[in-house]
């Protein structure tokens, strides 16, 4: 629906994407701590929609799902930062995680199986699974900041600012990112994961699966699809990192 000018009626908009609210707060909702409520999410992520509503322009050749999209997933991630989500311990606990990861690769030239992974941290399996269910939570942001200064501010925050969109000109930041090298080493990175872990991120992510069907797929409960889901990002992080 268009008004005189030629312009998408926002009314329209908003009640036509408010499904896509829901399934991304839906998303979000699997890999964060039973804590978050799913109401507290779908409400910021109307603000978000409503605020994509408010600035996009249909002549710059952008989708608006595509831009929607980014607005409300970025208000959804405001929202959880601002409830302080994920506490110091679990983040460090998830670091711990990357880095034995990285050492492990580094010392063996392959990606480490659960149990090496388990004995570099000193854990048996049974509680090294147990960490990985705790520290989902805490991977909500995949690409942290590859700075060597380790600090914890993600590094898709920075293309989430409008300082950053007036940098480029106005462009699109989730199109910057994928033009940047970044974009290459995670393909790379993700090709070098074990088979299991690349069948989990293409269901997950590619195909959109829930939790439950990846289970099925893979034969396995819904909470061993969450623990392979974490070690499988603490992969893609302990390769990116430099």
């Amino acid at each position: 629906m268009y008004t005189a000018q030629g312009n998408i009626e926002k009314s329209h908009l908003l009640k036509q994407h408010q499904p896509m609210v829901r399934r991304i707060a839906l998303q979000m909702m699997s890999r964060l701590p039973a804590s978050v409520e799913l109401d507290d999410l779908i409400q910021a992520g109307m603000l978000g929609l409503l605020d994509a509503s408010n600035r996009y322009e249909d002549n710059r050749g952008a989708k608006f799902e595509t831009f929607a999209g980014q607005r409300i997933r970025g208000a959804m991630l405001d929202e959880l930062r601002a409830n302080d989500w994920g506490s110091r311990g679990l983040r460090q606990s998830a670091r711990r995680v990357e880095k034995a990861v990285q050492a492990l690769e580094h010392r063996h030239g392959r990606a480490p199986s659960e149990a090496e992974i388990a004995q570099e941290l000193a854990l048996d399996l049974e509680s090294y699974r147990s960490l990985l269910q705790e520290i989902r939570g805490c991977q909500l942001l995949y690409v942290e900041d590859f700075s060597k200064d380790d600090s914890e501010n993600a590094f898709l925050d920075l293309f989430a600012k409008e300082a950053r969109m007036d940098r480029y000109g106005g462009s699109d930041p989730e199109e910057q990112l994928l033009e940047s090298d970044l974009r290459q080493q995670l393909v790379a990175a993700i090709k070098a994961l074990p088979e299991r872990d690349q069948l989990l991120m293409s269901l997950y992510y590619e195909q959109e699966l829930n939790l439950r069907e990846i289970g099925a797929i893979l034969e396995v409960s819904q909470s061993r699809v969450c623990q392979l889901h974490a070690q499988a990002i603490s992969r893609l992080r302990a390769r990116l990192r430099p």
